[in-house]
């Protein structure tokens, strides 16, 4: 990263909110590059300096959905998805698109910052579990962090959502810390799309089936109750 707090790129085809945008994020230290369409941002992003990318959905040609999804299968680049809609299907289709966060115009440009510096925080500690390794293990299972992907014992994959790897990756980093609801919304999303923290405890029981379709008897996330969840392997 650069003598910036970090390099942005604003992929809007509306001149004015681009230019705001980018106002806004350069006087608060900020790289920003701007873009009217998708046009070359895959190359763009392939570079490497690139942080966060804020995609306006209702891009001319190439929508920013086709893009978030380009760019999530290539790479691991900060994607916050801007739009006029406010639909909890387009939400719900921008998540599965790849996207981190999702917010609707009109928007606060204070708000929008805060999540850019949620997201550039989450990046950031995705690089650093990187440095460390790709695999994160613990009782014999496997968390690959690059395919996303948790092995059994027996080196049987199972598949996770983008939910579901968030949690288990949060739960391995404080590993005999117990974890509140709030906590793990915010390492995992941003708790404004949802309308109540039971969708931490969804999370949790679909990772809970995961082990114990393997070992009926495996537990390694404990309820604290009144707190939150408690993730005590031996993690390696």
């Amino acid at each position: 990263m650069s003598e910036h707090l970090a390099n942005l790129l604003i992929i809007e085809d509306e001149p004015i909110t681009r230019s705001q945008l980018t106002s806004h994020f350069e006087k608060e230290g900020y790289a920003v590059t701007g873009s009217a369409n998708a046009e070359g941002v895959l190359e763009r992003i392939s570079d490497g300096d690139i942080d966060v990318c804020l995609i306006d959905i209702n891009l001319p040609g190439k929508d920013g959905l086709t893009l978030t999804r380009e760019l999530r299968a290539t790479s691991d680049v900060g994607i916050i998805l801007v739009t006029g809609k406010d639909d909890p299907v387009d939400r719900i289709v921008g998540l599965e698109s790849g996207a981190d966060d999702y917010v609707t115009k009109p928007f606060d440009p204070r708000e929008l910052l805060s999540r850019v510096k949620n997201l550039l925080w989450r990046v950031q500690a995705q690089e650093k579990q990187k440095e460390k390794g790709f695999k994160r293990r613990f009782e014999g299972w496997t968390l690959d962090l690059n395919k996303r992907e948790l092995s059994t014992p027996d080196g049987e994959l199972q598949a996770l959502s983008a939910g579901e790897f968030h949690l288990v990756l949060a739960l391995i980093e404080n590993a005999g810390e117990v974890m509140t609801r709030d906590q793990l919304m915010n390492r995992i999303r941003n708790r404004e799309w949802y309308p109540d923290d039971r969708y931490i405890d969804v999370l949790v029981g679909q990772v809970r089936r995961k082990f114990r379709e393997y070992d009926h008897d495996t537990t390694f996330i404990s309820t604290i109750h009144g707190t939150g969840y408690l993730f005590a392997p031996t993690v390696t």
